[in-house]
């Protein structure tokens, strides 16, 4: 199994997600971190995505590589937040522009409007994602035999959909993603899945849960899936708190359920990378 996490940059993500980007240099460090960040163009037909890069510059190993779908606020910061942190872990992250344009939007029924398509069309998600991915796949640090992506909310469930599609992905991580979306199928699932759930999402139902379980079942899925008690959707999210002060809506920021699913991810990637 490959090694290619940093000891005193595991501990500060433990310690605390929400203040990831310390960077360290004692005596059991191998290298001082430098997390260096890099905005970037990339296109599909006519539609230009603007994508976010992040790696730790003071290695010049090639590294896996790790992206980043983000919630259906779009290509905001907090999933540019996230690709720093797996730069800090010595990943290669790519945050990914699915809407195009780098547009963001701010309130739930202009995210609805945007997000809409991608579920009834996953094919469409796929073919953006998959861009992103030929675009990472060029950079001289990416180790492209060992691929994985994460998504969060909407990001979650479309990583889902890019997996049961047929990604040649190791392994996708849905954070309280939607989970029904395109039929498990044998042939052309390849990667392995893990989910992090809350158990209070009242976004996502328990017979949503019970059936997405069943068809990964029903064909032997390798999977993980792990709910944290208490937990609403948008967990892992600091910011969601305000959203749903300011639009009513049932989500929370769980700062336990936040840090338990991103140890949970790191044990995931030292299984599948090796």
């Amino acid at each position: 199994m490959k090694k290619i996490l940093y000891p005193i940059a595991i501990g500060l993500l433990l310690l605390s997600c929400g203040n990831p980007e310390q960077k360290t240099d004692t005596a059991d460090t191998p290298k001082t971190i430098s997390v260096k960040e890099e905005s970037i163009t990339y296109s599909l037909d006519t539609l230009s995505m603007n994508g976010y890069i992040a790696w730790n510059e003071n290695d010049s190993s090639r590294r896996p590589v790790v992206l980043v779908v983000h919630e259906w606020w779009g290509m905001n910061d907090y999933p540019k937040m996230r690709a720093r942190q797996l730069a800090q872990l010595g990943y290669l992250a790519m945050a990914v522009d699915l809407y195009g344009n780098g547009k963001t939007v701010d309130d739930p029924q202009s995210a609805g409007k945007l997000a809409g398509p991608f579920y009834q069309n996953p094919q469409m998600a796929k073919a953006r994602f998959d861009a992103a991915l030929d675009r990472i796949k060029s950079h001289p640090m990416a180790d492209t035999a060992q691929l994985a992506a994460i998504g969060y909310c909407f990001g979650g469930g479309m990583v889902l959909n890019i997996a049961r599609l047929g990604s040649e992905l190791d392994g996708v991580v849905s954070f309280h993603g939607s989970l029904l979306g395109v039929p498990a199928d044998k042939s052309k699932l390849k990667s392995y899945i893990l989910v992090l759930h809350g158990d209070a999402d009242e976004f996502v139902k328990p017979e949503e849960v019970d059936r997405f379980k069943a068809q990964l079942d029903s064909i032997g899925a390798p999977y993980t899936f792990v709910a944290y008690p208490g937990a609403t959707h948008a967990f892992s999210n600091p910011g969601a708190d305000e959203k749903a002060k300011k639009y009513n809506m049932p989500i929370a920021y769980n700062p336990s359920a936040d840090s338990a699913s991103f140890r949970e991810m790191q044990g995931f990637f030292e299984k599948i990378f090796k």
